[in-house]
């Protein structure tokens, strides 16, 4: 998509999804992810985003992963009912002490009506972003990017514990483990599971209401994939203003 036909969509009104017709949503979504949902709530088409989603997708529309396997999440957000077994499995998986946390659910109520509200559940990891500012801060290169799966660990004898990455992660996804003197956070269980060839996070593999998929976007065979090019589907990142390139998505139904 050319910027001047991005910036012709921005002049746009926004719009509710059901006031465009299925072809019309259809054509919108083949040109490459520009209609975007809004995070926890808000129109689910928003034209005047179309920017901000291909910031924040970077040749993910395209098709162009930079790692094979390229791994990534898409989580179904409204299946949530926050029952927190994937938390459980995490704690368990990867040993993290009871002060720490490398998934959570986050819960917001939302009004539909001034006399109707519902409560919404939001599962929380890290993004493993394709622009980590996690990576690019830390002075002594003990987070980094995984050059074959893209996925960001800790080296945590490269970590002095300065808590700067900490500081720079879009999504507060990292603690600071007092065992290891290091920062600690997910890192879709590769040490523990994808390493030793299991093929599913922990948390993927504990949730009961399939919430949380997980898989290697760049095969066209994989579940991950079906569901961010599925053509009708609605897909967001949290916080796409950061730039950070997320590889987890949301969705819902």
């Amino acid at each position: 998509m050319r910027i001047e036909e991005i910036e012709a969509l921005e002049k746009l009104k926004k719009e509710g999804a059901d006031s465009l017709p299925s072809p019309e949503r259809r054509k919108f979504l083949q040109i490459g992810l520009a209609v975007t949902g809004v995070f926890a709530g808000g129109t689910i088409l928003s034209l005047t985003a179309a920017r901000k989603s291909f910031a924040a997708l970077d040749g993910i529309e395209q098709r162009k992963f930079p790692y094979k396997p390229h791994y990534a999440m898409v989580m179904r957000q409204d299946r949530c009912v926050d029952c927190q077994l994937c938390m459980d499995a995490c704690v368990k998986t990867n040993n993290v002490p009871d002060y720490g946390y490398r998934t959570t659910i986050l819960e917001r109520e939302v009004e539909l009506a001034p006399d109707k509200k519902f409560r919404e559940f939001i599962p929380v990891l890290c993004n493993q972003c394709n622009k980590p500012p996690c990576v690019r801060v830390c002075p002594t290169t003990a987070t980094y990017k995984d050059p074959k799966t893209g996925i960001v660990r800790m080296d945590i004898k490269r970590c002095i514990g300065c808590k700067t990455c900490m500081a720079a992660c879009p999504y507060n996804a990292r603690y600071y483990n007092e065992d290891k003197r290091a920062i600690d956070k997910c890192d879709f269980c590769f040490e523990s599971r994808l390493s030793k060839g299991e093929t599913i996070t922990a948390c993927a593999a504990a949730c009961p209401a399939g919430v949380r998929i997980f898989g290697d976007l760049a095969d066209p065979s994989s579940q991950v994939h079906k569901l961010v090019y599925e053509p009708e589907r609605v897909l967001w990142v949290l916080r796409p203003e950061t730039g950070a390139v997320p590889n987890v998505f949301y969705t819902k139904g």
